[in-house]
């Protein structure tokens, strides 16, 4: 059963996620390609290949995330790597129900690099109609994060692995109590990690952590 009460909403959701599965595929073959090469590809090339790749967050993720946003009655969110928006319309549609249910204003605060991605998260967040609840921050993280006005409840980390620590140290300063962070592949990238695990379990940044069984492993930290 879908946790969205809105049909017609779930329905367009729906639709995202078959293209994502038609995306990974795509991208198997290109690993498999690159894995079987003499002369893998360079950075360079694979960024390229991945730059207009509709690969949204795992349905069951993109699910838990916008039950965590309810339960946390989450107002503010910033979610770091938005690429067409998929888990955004899910946290953006919690927001708006808790909107509904506690009469207060909500905002989701994307991140994205690439404008084509960002166009298309635009466009796919007016065929939602969950736009006016979303704030998307085009460009390099280090410096669309530099503003963040207001506690922040919830936070979703899925990004290029390299940017992680980068982010989460701006974001960390505006965290409320209880705040929940979520980052996505911890455990089958947990050496790349590293850095990201270092800020984490540093005491002084006050995080109690936690890897879930989802598929590739999904990090549940919490801000004491």
């Amino acid at each position: 059963m879908a946790v969205i009460g809105d049909e017609k909403l779930q329905s367009f959701l729906d639709g995202l996620h078959a293209k994502s599965r038609e995306q990974t595929a795509l991208i198997q073959a290109f690993e498999a390609r690159r894995n079987d090469a003499e002369l893998p590809p360079g950075a360079d090339e694979i960024k390229a290949f991945r730059s207009d790749k509709l690969v949204a967050l795992d349905r069951n993720k993109a699910e838990f995330c916008y039950q965590l946003c309810r339960a946390k009655k989450a107002s503010k969110v910033i979610e770091v790597g938005t690429s067409y928006g998929v888990s955004t319309i899910y946290m953006a549609a919690a927001v708006r129900e808790n909107a509904r249910s506690y009469g207060v204003d909500g905002i989701v605060i994307g991140t994205e690099y690439e404008p084509k991605k960002a166009e298309a998260a635009r466009a796919n967040f007016a065929t939602a109609g969950v736009s006016q609840f979303i704030e998307l921050r085009e460009g390099d993280l280090r410096e669309t994060l530099k503003r963040i006005d207001g506690p922040v409840d919830f936070v979703l980390m899925d990004v290029w692995i390299a940017m992680a620590r980068s982010a989460i140290e701006l974001i960390a300063p505006h965290l409320s109590g209880g705040a929940i962070v979520v980052c996505d592949n911890t455990l089958d990238h947990r050496a790349f990690y590293a850095d990201y695990f270092a800020f984490l379990n540093d005491p002084a940044n006050r995080f109690t952590t936690m890897t879930l069984p989802f598929q590739g492993g999904l990090e549940l930290s919490v801000r004491r």
